[in-house]
């Protein structure tokens, strides 16, 4: 297994684990279907399996601590027993699961462990301290960690910490960043492989790079925006979805009022004076729509944005906005995308969705994607082994790409120079 080590982290290979007890944070966090509770997509599992055989096949005692759903995500927030059973299929191996995070349960299960055997413990959001609203409240730093409930318990237990969960980077948890005041720690095989790839997106040398960014959840397009833009990372933007319709309001275009209230009942808005802004100092290198596709009595209509207003929503890019994106796609030595251009889960406005992904899936450019519906909307089209990297990441990804400091990177940082 090649695992890439990153200058200032410390990678998984640099230790021996033989009859030693690691503990792991993976983030297996999975889509759940809301009437079965049962896991729907198993992308994140997968992706972990590599740190945990490399950590079985050198004859480590493997405790896993992950989490599923949150407070604000409550749905999702159940038990793990079935993340163990897939672990179980999927590893060849039987996990142990105990329902139970650092409670007498879990320490006696840790202290039982025999070198490559696994046991996953309960859900680490089951902890006060390790929700969101906990974190946004309390606001503790690393070494305040320490003396919470999951520390306290379990670091006492494990010779070494391994972090393998980049798409949680974003949380300032002690489950991601308080082990590492105590503990030998190492990055896993996917946070590197992550951070390998999204790193390349920010500083490749192989010109031009084009990001594509579509979707609903425009504050992580406007977030990467700003960075790629003012550090000359992009060299074209292809904006779809909301970002593209906040884009014509910036220049001047009247979308109607249907799409201006639904972006006002939102607060999306707020975007539009970035979106002059950007456009003023770098409008040579954001691309907008020329066309959009509308809902005209059950059948697909496109228009011209000269010839703007509409009275119904814009759900798609139009065939001209297509082909105008998908020859910079094909031009693009690095490709980056998130968010989909339009309404795909309806067939009326899915070709804009469709067609970009085509373009991706037969570019010659190295091509990275990420964020949840993103990953969705691509393997809907096209067999995403053919798309360079799949990051597991959301919020961390748009984070780091927005050059914002991650609680994790830095906590590992700090290891290191120890």
């Amino acid at each position: 297994m090649e695992i890439k080590s990153i200058q200032g982290m410390r990678s998984i290979t640099e230790f021996e684990y033989q009859n030693k007890t690691v503990l792991l944070r993976v983030d297996i966090n999975s889509p759940i279907d809301s009437k079965t509770k049962k896991i729907v997509n198993e992308n994140r599992i997968n992706m972990s399996l590599p740190t945990i055989e490399y950590l079985i096949n050198h004859k480590a005692k493997v405790a896993i601590i992950a989490h599923q759903g949150d407070t604000l995500d409550y749905q999702n927030l159940i038990p793990m027993e079935e993340h163990a059973e897939k672990l179980s299929q999927k590893l060849g191996i039987h996990v142990n699961y105990i329902d139970d995070v650092a409670g007498p349960a879990a320490r006696g299960a840790i202290k039982n462990l025999q070198p490559g055997k696994v046991v996953l413990l309960g859900n680490l959001r089951y902890l006060t301290e390790e929700i969101s609203t906990f974190e946004d409240a309390v606001k503790l730093k690393p070494k305040e960690m320490l003396d919470t409930y999951l520390v306290r318990n379990l670091a006492p237990l494990v010779d070494y910490y391994v972090n393998d969960a980049f798409a949680a980077a974003h949380r300032n948890a002690p489950s991601m960043v308080a082990f590492q005041e105590l503990l030998p720690s190492a990055c896993g095989k996917l946070m590197l492989d992550e951070i390998s790839a999204l790193t390349k997106v920010m500083e490749s040398e192989k010109r031009p790079t084009v990001f594509v960014l579509g979707g609903a959840k425009i504050s992580d397009a406007f977030g990467m925006m700003k960075q790629v833009l003012e550090n000359g990372i992009a060299d074209k933007i292809l904006t779809c979805g909301i970002t593209g319709h906040i884009m014509l309001l910036a220049k001047g275009y009247r979308i109607g009022e249907k799409n201006l209230n639904f972006i006002r009942e939102r607060s999306l808005d707020i975007f539009i004076e970035p979106a002059r802004e950007y456009l003023f100092k770098y409008g040579d290198k954001i691309v907008y729509p020329i066309d959009i596709a509308f809902d005209q009595n059950g059948k697909r209509e496109e228009i011209y944005i000269e010839k703007l207003p509409i009275s119904e929503l814009a759900m798609d890019i139009g065939q001209n906005t297509i082909n105008i994106y998908k020859k910079y796609i094909k031009q693009a030595s690095t490709i980056f995308v998130n968010g989909p251009a339009g309404v795909y889960e309806n067939t009326l406005f899915e070709k804009g969705t469709q067609e970009i992904w085509n373009a991706i899936y037969c570019a010659e450019g190295y091509s990275v994607i990420g964020g949840g519906d993103t990953v969705s909307a691509a393997s809907r089209y096209i067999d995403l082994k053919n798309i360079n990297y799949v990051c597991t990441a959301g919020g961390a990804m748009v984070r780091f790409l927005s050059g914002v400091k991650l609680p994790l990177i830095q906590a590992m940082k700090k290891v290191y120079k120890k």
